[in-house]
């Protein structure tokens, strides 16, 4: 990844109602997941971050 790219994917937590963080995800990544509008993801804490994957019943 070169740097320009790597600055594009820098994102800022937003203040969503009284007690909740958003955060915006790149839409080249969205796109490449196939992921949709309102598509069920499952937030994990890992190890120096948070993994994000499709939540799946």
């Amino acid at each position: 990844m070169n740097r320009k790219s790597d600055e594009r994917n820098i994102r800022k937590l937003t203040k969503m109602g009284k007690i909740s963080l958003g955060l915006s995800l790149p839409i080249e990544i969205i796109k490449e997941l196939k992921w949709k509008d309102k598509q069920r993801v499952k937030v994990k804490k890992v190890r120096g971050g948070v993994l994000i994957k499709d939540w799946k019943k």
